[in-house]
């Protein structure tokens, strides 16, 4: 098994106003079973931001707005569901490319969240760049028409973007391109 996640965090079109940090504001997850080779199961988190507001260009392109992410948890307790009932610190995960893993990184290294995750990271957009043998890491819209895939649900979600990128694991899984430590019969 692995978790598939994908973040969205407040943002701006320009620079963000003054006093404010990008903030993850959803935590979607999709478990993917490696050994049946199937999607299992998907979840949301949505997250309160205590640093920043979600401005009218994250709401066009996320979708979510200021009143449904205040009632949203707060980051610290997001990141212990994603340990407690995701096995977030003993699953291997996956994110398409590494923004998501560095912006755990960051905002946990602001306090006084606990960093959820195991060290066993895979940056499924350049193993999916590699497999298709590709000079530049495609995005994940663009990756789904590479590989023949349906772009299920809205973009920019992070719960549809996690159950799409779980679409191309099991891609790259039928195309024997995924990395060793997390192929099928890797512990769960």
């Amino acid at each position: 098994m692995v978790n598939v996640v994908d973040v969205e965090a407040t943002c701006w079109s320009g620079q963000a106003p003054p006093g404010q940090v990008s903030e993850i504001i959803e935590i979607g997850l999709c478990v993917v079973d490696t050994v049946a080779r199937e999607r299992v199961a998907r979840h949301r988190l949505l997250v309160r931001p205590a640093r920043s507001t979600v401005s009218a260009f994250c709401t066009e392109l996320t979708g979510l707005t200021q009143a449904e992410v205040e009632r949203g948890m707060p980051f610290a307790d997001a990141c212990a569901t994603l340990a407690r009932e995701h096995r977030a610190a003993t699953r291997a995960w996956v994110s398409w490319g590494d923004y998501d893993r560095k912006q755990f990184a960051r905002q946990c290294e602001r306090g006084p969240a606990r960093y959820p995750f195991s060290g066993r990271h895979t940056n499924a957009k350049a193993v999916f760049a590699d497999a298709y043998g590709l000079a530049r890491r495609p995005g994940m819209a663009r990756a789904l028409q590479l590989a023949g895939l349906p772009l299920e649900g809205r973009h920019h979600s992070g719960e549809d973007d996690a159950w799409n990128i779980g679409a191309l694991v099991l891609d790259l899984l039928t195309r024997d391109a995924w990395p060793g430590g997390d192929a099928p019969g890797a512990p769960a």
